[in-house]
């Protein structure tokens, strides 16, 4: 079955709290990809962001962001008040999220809703079922607010060690902001489900982001040390990168720390499962992000201030990935192979029987034949326009060398009547890929202005693009709608399961 789908994330969506949240913008999305004609929809991950407010700098694997409540639904749940959230200033440019304007006053607005909510079955049953989690990250949460944010590295020492008596002295202590830590993950948990249950019944999957590793700064570091390589101090003994390329002379040193992978497989890799448990309780399909670490992955001495002196390192390869079918034999899974690809990585990814991605902004190389040229796709592939991390199509026609854009419009056709964009596009659906997801700002033609992220870099242009009101036209839904049907794309109109496969 050929299948396609949007990339956008929710904090992206309109609405008038300064960022995107499960509200009804959300379900006017999911309205407007039925009536496109689309079968996914792709997000990055809902995690809580920590330091530089990327969702792939997580302070808790298994949480879900608090930002993306929706105030209003709380508000119609009694739990609320308008006038104690709707005049609040909640962002400079409605077009831009600022983060630090949500980290000061969401959280106060929560705290109310906290303060009048009655406990119920349903939520001491949601407190049971995720207590292998939850209860360690409250109390982290709950220490970093003692702390006034800063990294658990910096906290006292007594509270640096999991599990000390002076840190489990805190659980009494702070009881009370703990709980409503565990309010806000359960309120996240209902809002989610209920918009989730609203994509599946009408035939909307939600394909979400595992990174495969977790900042320093996180939950998962501060309980679980002996799962990273960490020295006697518990700091990194080596950090997380890629080498250096014809992009990054000096590579890119992302510095989060390295798992102790044969401590993994000693515990049946229970963490990792644990994890991508969660992530099956909120997406339909897991993309795992960075997939070739598996097989190899970059480790640069966390004392080096580039990425030079970095070396490979064997991962932990298939045994790794049958240990997580085995566990989760009906989570359908994409492998992002992208970057440095070996004969190896290609091999894991084909045992693994996961698709690999396909992006076609890497495929106009005028200097040489590139493996992302639509004709060399395998049919079990997902293609990209572009993703999070790349330039927006526009951008690249801007950008792009004369040579390589002459290259892009004698290989796909491409011509002003129809328009350069229009023509990626229909490039990318025209392509043997079961699979093809178009980021929401090729969609809408978007420059540099649309771009989500620039890798490697601590910017207030990242992760804070939002849409226009009005940018799910009935006209937009029309035209999209006429391309995947061209290409074979359309999906029978009907509910879906989260067991059901998609590529």
């Amino acid at each position: 079955m050929r299948e396609s789908g949007i990339l956008m994330h929710i904090t992206s969506l309109p609405g008038p709290y300064g960022i995107g949240t499960m509200g009804k913008e959300a379900y006017r999305f999911v309205d407007f990809l039925k009536e496109s004609g689309q079968s996914c929809w792709q997000i990055l991950p809902l995690t809580p962001t920590g330091y530089g407010d990327s969702p792939y700098q997580s302070l808790g694997a298994c949480a879900g962001n608090p930002y993306l409540i929706d105030l209003d639904t709380l508000a119609e749940q009694g739990l609320l008040k308008q006038e104690e959230y709707q005049n609040l200033t909640w962002y400079r440019d409605p077009l831009r999220v600022d983060f630090g304007i949500q980290y000061r006053q969401r959280r106060k607005v929560l705290k109310l809703a906290w303060s009048r909510f009655r406990p119920d079955k349903d939520y001491a049953a949601f407190l049971e079922k995720n207590k292998n989690w939850l209860d360690d990250y409250g109390l982290f949460i709950a220490l970093k607010e003692e702390f006034g944010g800063a990294p658990w590295q910096q906290w006292p020492e007594e509270m640096r060690t999991f599990g000390s008596p002076q840190a489990e002295r805190k659980r009494q202590e702070l009881r009370e902001a703990i709980q409503t830590e565990w309010f806000l993950q359960y309120v996240f948990d209902c809002q989610w489900k209920k918009l989730r249950r609203y994509a599946n019944e009408n035939g909307i999957r939600i394909i979400g982001d595992v990174p495969i590793y977790v900042p320093l700064d996180s939950v998962d570091v501060w309980a679980h040390p002996e799962l990273y390589q960490l020295d006697e101090s518990l700091a990194p003994v080596v950090v997380a990168g890629c080498p250096p390329d014809s992009f990054t002379a000096d590579g890119q040193k992302w510095g989060n720390p390295i798992y102790n992978w044969q401590a993994m497989a000693d515990t049946g890799y229970s963490w990792w499962i644990r994890r991508l448990q969660a992530a099956a309780r909120m997406y339909d399909v897991v993309r795992i992000d960075h997939f070739r670490g598996f097989e190899s992955y970059w480790a640069i001495p966390a004392a080096d201030k580039t990425a030079r002196g970095g070396k490979w390192v064997k991962g932990p390869g298939l045994e790794f990935i049958r240990a997580v079918q085995k566990a989760l034999p009906d989570l359908d899974f994409i492998a992002e192979d992208l970057g440095f690809v070996t004969p190896q990585v290609r091999q894991l990814q084909q045992d693994s029987g996961y698709p690999g991605m396909k992006v076609l902004e890497f495929a106009f190389d005028s200097r040489e034949e590139s493996d992302y040229l639509p004709h060399l796709y395998p049919v079990d592939s997902v293609c990209y326009t572009g993703t999070h991390d790349n330039v927006t199509l526009k951008q690249w026609f801007d950008e792009a060398s004369r040579e390589d854009v002459a290259y892009a419009r004698d290989y796909l056709g491409l011509n002003r009547e129809e328009g350069y964009l229009r023509g990626m596009i229909r490039g990318a659906m025209g392509s043997v890929s079961r699979l093809c997801v178009v980021q929401m700002q090729d969609y809408l033609e978007l420059g540099k202005e649309g771009r989500m992220n620039f890798p490697g870099t601590l910017s207030m242009d990242n992760w804070t693009w939002r849409a226009e009101d009005g940018f799910d036209s009935p006209s937009l839904a029309r035209r999209i709608h006429q391309m995947t049907r061209l290409y074979g794309r359309l999906k029978e109109t009907g509910k879906v399961s989260g067991a059901e496969k998609t590529v």
